[in-house]
């Protein structure tokens, strides 16, 4: 028999320089692919930072409705910003400086004098301002009830503060049933529940009109009652 010899240290150190050349090999490549995928990027960002926009220019909203072809003096808030001394005395008649916003493009002097009361905008008077009305409420009442709304200045009103402001206004609002109609139900057809049908109180109407009136009684205190604006309308609302 013959007999291989094999000397292992040998052997252990070719194989291990073999793996070593292998590791060697590999992370060249990756490196290579590193660089390769890093120049695209590289160019995209410079290709971008030459890319140039026209600007963009918003308007104002508040600045939407000025009209351009009018005297820059007739033009109101927002359309121009004046500059009140908040320290002034409540009450007086003073004169600001007002100025057109730059956007808003108007005829004559930019720059201009306006005439004011000394006041802030929710002191103003009730026909200054207009409110939501709401008419979910009880006119009738007593005492009588009061609902929060939100008002608004009006354009031509000067004031400090805010514009727009919440206030405590009274319920008085109708639903379109007038007095006099009523009234004349009341006499003619009372005693069949037509008065208080016409005024939405529909359990009282019937049982008026089976009662007859209430025999005459219910149809006198009901003709009394409306007359003194006492019975009104089941919503809450009053007579026009």
């Amino acid at each position: 028999m013959n007999y291989i010899r094999i000397n292992i240290p040998k052997a252990l150190l070719m194989v291990l320089s073999v793996f070593l050349n292998n590791i060697n090999i590999t992370h060249m490549a990756d490196n290579n692919m590193e660089k390769e995928s890093k120049q695209p990027i590289s160019k995209n960002i410079s290709n971008h930072e030459l890319d140039t926009y026209a600007p963009k220019i918003y308007l104002p909203d508040s600045t939407l409705h000025c009209k351009s072809d009018s005297n820059c003096h007739d033009l109101n808030p927002p359309c121009i910003h004046c500059s009140i001394n908040p320290n002034c005395i409540y009450g007086e008649e003073m004169n600001v400086s007002c100025n057109v916003d730059q956007v808003v493009q108007c005829k004559g002097d930019r720059t201009f004098q306006r005439s004011l009361i000394c006041r802030y905008c929710y002191q103003t008077e009730p026909w200054e301002h207009t409110c939501e009305l709401k008419a979910n409420c009880n006119s009738v009442a007593t005492p009588p009830t009061y609902y929060r709304s939100n008002c608004t200045v009006k354009d031509n009103i000067l004031c400090l503060g805010h514009r727009t402001f919440f206030k405590n206004i009274r319920c008085n609002w109708t639903g379109g049933r007038r007095w006099s109609s009523t009234l004349i139900l009341s006499v003619v057809l009372g005693g069949f529940g037509a008065d208080r049908f016409y005024l939405g109180h529909w359990q009282e109407g019937i049982g008026k009109l089976f009662s007859f009136g209430g025999l005459g009684v219910w149809t006198i205190v009901d003709v009394i009652l409306i007359s003194l604006h006492y019975l009104g309308p089941a919503d809450g609302s009053l007579y026009i």
